[in-house]
């Protein structure tokens, strides 16, 4: 198996997805910082957010896949509201910790193919 097949182990809709939401995060954070210092002066800040923005989709699968182990198949009843500002938190979460947490997400996805391989061969 080659490395660049983890990269491919997420469908294109997901990743999308994802990173549409990764796009927008990193957007909401340049508004915020072009509101304060300026966007000039803060380069190492921003390569760091674009880095997450493209880590993030890995990210994002390594969480939902650990609270679908925990959670299994349940549904929850509760506040709408208070389900989005979770959804949210969560997000920028693994957004801004994506450069930890991708690597588990990949290692996720090796496993996984890994097995499928295995089985087909």
């Amino acid at each position: 198996m080659k490395i660049m097949d983890l990269f491919k182990g997420l469908t294109k809709e997901y990743y999308f997805r994802q990173l549409f939401f990764g796009f927008l995060m990193f957007g909401a954070m340049l508004f915020l910082i072009n509101q304060g210092k300026g966007v000039d002066k803060q380069f190492g800040l921003i390569a760091f957010w674009l880095i997450s923005t493209f880590l993030y989709p890995y990210a994002r699968f390594a969480y939902e896949s650990i609270v679908e182990f925990f959670v299994g198949s349940n549904v929850f009843f509760a506040n709408a509201i208070f389900f989005m500002i979770v959804k949210v938190l969560t997000m920028f979460l693994c957004w801004g910790f994506a450069i930890f947490i991708a690597p588990i997400g990949l290692l996720f996805i090796y496993l996984h193919q890994r097995k499928e391989q295995k089985i087909n061969n």
